[in-house]
């Protein structure tokens, strides 16, 4: 009984199975291919364009070549987005959940102020918002209101930059750290009386972190040129438009599950003595963790994605504010560079499967585990 069963769903489940293979992953997989040629130039275009083969060398060019620093600038924007992003939506959607939890008067009226910005469409809002980070208007103009001089903070196109570092020694820092990781991995691992720990964690661990250092103290000065990234403030306005359509967002995930919690629960902590901050703390955060993961998953998949936001904001040519889906339709469809934009694709696929992956295995393992 249990095989016609599996056979029903089988049948019932191959159309899909089949269309998303073809439609999803045989498109990323042609799109890997391509990145894998030299596609591109004035001939892109042609009815039977030439492809020939060239191995990673788009890839290569994009983090280590001269024409690859606008990429490589743009990456260190993506990451600056997500870091802000994360920190900006999920704190304030977690305090206004919070107070709206607690049923203030008015409840309904604030919860739908707050979700508003999520119906506009980035467009709309990148169209607002540049609006009103105009230098000579807008924001700047807050302090005229009180008596004081306008801002001149250029929101979208200042050249200034902060928290600067050179571009080379990212590798070996990332070998440092994750030797470290390695290391007191397997540290703990041999507490344990296990003698894995030091074959397969610490002594990969050691490797790594040598490999560090000499590349930290060898590579920059025997192969490269210093190339300096940061932070761009132009980078803030950006950033701010964004927090504020997505904070709503995450309010409502937090309030569904606030809502969720028992009501008896929080009767029950409140009469053992429990303040409203200690309820919060110790069982409300506690009990919606899953929500964090998740708004932690959707809202890093959606900074790996600005484009619209961008290009409505500040236009595609302003390397400020630049971001590497902006980055790929402009090496795409503008430059005709076919092959070095599925490269950028393949980067960006690769950079969110690094967090969706875990979180589908995990909620895998959870189910399997009911």
């Amino acid at each position: 009984m249990r095989s016609k069963d599996r056979l029903k769903a089988l049948i019932t489940l191959s159309p899909s199975i089949i269309l998303i293979g073809i439609f999803v992953y045989g498109f990323i997989g042609n799109t890997f291919w391509i990145s894998l040629t030299d596609w591109g130039g004035v001939a892109a275009l042609a009815e039977n364009p030439v492809k020939n083969y060239a191995g990673f060398a788009n890839y290569v060019d994009l983090f280590t070549g001269f024409l690859g620093g606008s990429f490589r600038q743009d990456l260190v924007n993506a990451v600056y987005y997500s870091v802000f992003l994360l920190a900006g939506a999920i704190g304030i959607g977690l305090v206004l959940a919070i107070l709206l939890d607690n049923k203030p008067r008015g409840e309904a009226f604030f919860r739908t102020v707050f979700l508003y910005p999520m119906s506009l469409s980035f467009i709309v809002s990148g169209t607002i918002w540049r609006w009103m980070l105009a230098p000579q208007g807008g924001v700047n103009l807050l302090p005229t209101f009180a008596g004081y001089e306008p801002l001149t903070f250029r929101w979208l196109s200042s050249n200034d930059a902060i928290l600067e570092f050179n571009w080379q020694n990212l590798l070996p820092v990332f070998l440092q750290i994750s030797a470290f990781i390695l290391i007191l991995a397997g540290f703990l691992t041999i507490r344990k009386n296990s003698r894995k720990g030091l074959l397969f964690l610490m002594l990969p661990g050691v490797v790594l972190g040598a490999a560090g250092w000499f590349g930290g103290e060898l590579l920059p000065k025997a192969l490269f040129m210093e190339e300096v990234h940061g932070f761009n403030t132009a980078t803030f306005g950006i950033i701010l438009a964004t927090v504020w359509q997505y904070s709503g967002y995450t309010m409502a995930l937090y309030l569904a599950g606030f809502t969720g919690i028992s009501q008896d629960l929080r009767d029950a902590a409140m009469l053992d003595g429990a303040t409203t901050a200690g309820y919060y703390r110790y069982i409300a955060l506690p009990m919606v963790k899953p929500i964090t993961i998740s708004a932690v998953i959707i809202l890093s998949h959606i900074s790996l994605k600005m484009f619209d936001l961008i290009f409505a904001m500040t236009g595609p040519d302003n390397g400020q504010t630049g971001h590497p889906a902006l980055n790929m339709y402009l090496t795409t469809f503008r430059a005709n560079d076919f092959a070095r934009g599925a490269a950028i694709a393949i980067i960006l696929f690769f950079i969110a499967a690094l967090f969706i992956i875990p979180y589908l295995v995990s909620s895998y393992k959870q189910r399997r585990t009911r």
